[in-house]
């Protein structure tokens, strides 16, 4: 049950970075091809609080669990710079780097959390195989 929870639950994080970095590179290029988009609340705040605030506990107990398996202190590192980068984006990202630094920070942010997921799927993977 619980490696199934963890695997469940990396790959929903990665899903979750994956759809933040999406909606940071293709928003502005949206709105620039389709201006009537400019209507709608695609660059809005709220979407970016939201995310980090899905992303933050679905990263934090689906590595967890991996590093009680696995025990690989990277994974943790890595996931640890990544929320730190997504969360520092979305609080003072805007008021501090300007909006481009913000998208920049948070894609940065997301391909970090997704790393580190996908480094602990592999090795909650490779530790099943090893046992077997």
């Amino acid at each position: 049950m619980t490696k199934n929870m963890q695997s469940l639950m990396d790959k929903l994080a990665i899903g979750l970075s994956s759809l933040c970095a999406l909606h940071c590179i293709a928003t502005p290029i949206l709105l620039a091809l389709l201006p009537s988009l400019s209507a709608l609340p695609l660059n809005d705040h709220l979407y970016h609080e939201v995310m980090v605030w899905l992303v933050l506990p679905t990263s934090t107990i689906a590595v967890l669990m991996g590093c009680q398996r696995h025990r690989d202190t990277k994974v943790l590192m890595f996931a640890i710079v990544g929320l730190l980068t997504l969360v520092a984006s979305s609080v003072y990202g805007h008021d501090i780097v300007g909006e481009v630094g913000e998208k920049l920070l948070t894609l940065a942010g997301a391909f970090i959390v997704a790393y580190a997921h996908w480094r602990n799927v592999k090795l909650c993977r490779k530790q099943v195989c090893c046992k077997k």
